[in-house]
């Protein structure tokens, strides 16, 4: 798919995105300025940032990263997850 035909296809619904986000940290603005120091608000930014300076084609995956557990090698016992019924 060519670069234009992607806008085509992606730009309305892209922007209503980034107009669903720019309203939502205008609100948390308003409504509490010790929200900078929710670490929930912090990924947000970082995502943000991500988005902005990324790198070309990774910006999606370093996101997901950015959001996710960090990987346990325990993670079947951690979460008590057994083969016994």
């Amino acid at each position: 798919m060519t670069a234009a035909a992607i806008l085509d296809q992606e730009f309305l619904p892209l922007r209503a995105r980034l107009l669903e986000i720019a309203a939502t940290l205008d609100r948390l603005d308003r409504a509490n300025r010790r929200a900078a120091d929710d670490p929930r608000a912090k990924k947000i930014h970082a995502a943000i940032e991500t988005l902005l300076g990324g790198d070309a084609g990774d910006r999606a995956e370093q996101i997901q990263l950015l959001f996710s557990r960090p990987y346990d090698d325990d993670w079947w016992e951690n979460f008590r997850m057994t083969n016994d019924e």
